[in-house]
């Protein structure tokens, strides 16, 4: 068992899933800040189940043990909403009715009230990633890869805690895929933030550099022994 430690990244303490009384998975990690954990696995495995048990959107249909743990708090009783976890997913899901700085400045937290604070964080978000002068753009009217990095970073500007990834590069092509995950990966080292990618992608999870822990295989043999210093 791992002892809980408030500088802590994302614990996850003897988790496992059940679905119709059958073990899907079973795991008990440490993620330290700024490391990067991969989960590969057939699909069906509860790999993208494992996410939304972390993330407090796990379905009724399915029986789970263990906790999470983030920076010293224990998710187990906190609702979705307040677990302070950012994910991405393989669509961007960027709100069509909404500008690309809108659906920026929708994800600031409320408690920066000024407008033109939260005005000026998009727009510095869309600089960090190469497109500034892009708020005024319909969603649609962007490339795959510039979708993916407003997506990210709307999900960095709602400052998460820890960063779920699930399977998002999958969607772009393989000269725009090397670009975005190494903006994502970077920004989620530069941010301190413990991240776990969903992925069945060997080239995804030979670029996060971090552990990689294999569902399906011998969980004897396949622990998660992810500690010390993140990956560099």
């Amino acid at each position: 068992m791992i002892a809980p430690d408030p500088a802590s990244g994302l614990i996850l303490q003897n988790v496992s899933l059940r679905l119709n009384g059958l073990v899907l998975l079973s795991i008990d990690c440490d993620i330290p800040p700024g490391a990067i954990l991969t989960i590969m696995g057939e699909s069906g495995s509860g790999k993208s189940s494992l996410l939304n048990f972390i993330a407090g959107f796990l379905k009724p249909d399915f029986e789970a043990q263990g906790d999470v743990v983030l920076r010293g708090r224990n998710l187990s009783n906190i609702a979705a909403q307040d677990r302070h976890i950012g994910l991405m997913f393989q669509s961007p899901l960027l709100f069509p009715h909404m500008s690309v700085l809108q659906n920026l400045i929708f994800a600031i937290p409320p408690e920066i009230k000024n407008r033109q604070k939260r005005r000026e964080l998009a727009e510095q978000a869309l600089t960090d990633v190469g497109l500034a002068g892009f708020g005024t753009r319909d969603p649609a009217t962007l490339s795959g890869g510039q979708q993916t990095r407003v997506a990210l970073m709307r999900t960095l500007l709602a400052q998460p805690e820890a960063l779920l990834l699930d399977e998002p590069f999958s969607s772009l092509d393989q000269s725009r895929r090397s670009e975005v995950r190494k903006l994502v990966f970077d920004l989620a080292r530069k941010n301190g933030l413990p991240v776990l990618l969903v992925t069945h992608d060997e080239e995804d999870a030979r670029a996060a550099g971090g552990m990689v822990h294999h569902l399906g295989a011998d969980e004897t043999k396949n622990g998660c022994p992810l500690t010390g210093q993140p990956q560099q």
